[in-house]
């Protein structure tokens, strides 16, 4: 037997219950308070040399379009509206992104579902 251990007693080595659920309860809680600030949390794109900008927010939600004038052409709106699709897509691609980054921090990689 080890210094200072009396028989029958084994080391602690495991967290109690009460320990992990405190410990769920607060990675709960910053999550939480992450996705918050995610959600306003904006990010840009562009698309077509920046003559199209699509604003959008970490709630998955357009917030402005920026067109450069000389793109109005009635004669060619698919070409508008490929780089407006292209734009857009880049948005949210740079917000899952920035999501997962953030919520990686604080659960550490686990691989926890967002």
């Amino acid at each position: 037997m080890g210094k200072g251990m009396k028989a029958g007693k084994k080391p602690s080595a495991k967290p109690s219950r009460q320990d992990q659920m405190a410990q769920l309860a607060a990675m709960q809680a910053k999550m939480e308070a992450m996705q918050a600030e995610i959600e306003q949390t904006e990010t840009e794109a562009s698309a077509g040399g920046g003559a199209i900008t699509v604003r959008a927010n970490g709630a998955h939600q357009v917030t402005s379009v920026k067109i450069d004038p000389s793109l109005l052409d009635p004669d060619d709106a698919e070409m508008l509206e490929d780089l407006i699709t292209a734009a857009v897509n880049e948005a949210m691609r740079q917000i899952d992104e920035m999501s997962q980054a953030k919520m990686n921090s604080i659960t550490g990689g686990l691989g926890l579902p967002l």
